[in-house]
């Protein structure tokens, strides 16, 4: 089961507090490690890819059983990244480009706002932290 998208922007969330993107500030936090991931590296994972890292570094996974776990994690449904406390708490926008690879983008920044104009982008919003 993926949790990737292809040419897909998923704005902040409706009820995000925050107007612009800021770094999640608790160390180890998922938010945490999502962001240093992404923002390390735009554009050079999916989804996919980021979720299984952040799981692999939480649950110690060895380099030598990297492989079945990441079968055995892809098995099961998860949420994708509209759930993200990124997207839902800290004001950031997750761009998916055709290759399904992501880059963040504050909602403050002029791309954010050009990402919701393209023609060629699907956009979603990221899920409400409440009802």
């Amino acid at each position: 089961m993926t949790t990737n998208y292809v040419d897909t922007f998923i704005t902040a969330s409706p009820d995000c507090p925050l107007d612009h993107g800021r770094p999640p500030p608790r160390p180890g936090s998922v938010a945490r490690l999502q962001y240093d991931l992404i923002s390390a590296r735009p554009y050079a994972m999916t989804s996919d890819d980021l979720l299984f890292e952040i799981h692999a570094a939480r649950a110690g996974v060895a380099d030598a059983e990297r492989e079945a776990a990441r079968a055995a994690f892809e098995a099961k449904a998860r949420a994708c990244l509209r759930a993200s406390p990124l997207v839902k708490q800290f004001g950031w926008g997750v761009h998916h480009d055709a290759r399904s690879r992501i880059a963040l983008y504050g909602r403050e920044t002029d791309a954010y706002r050009d990402l919701l104009e393209r023609a060629d982008v699907k956009v979603v919003a990221g899920m409400r932290s409440r009802r």
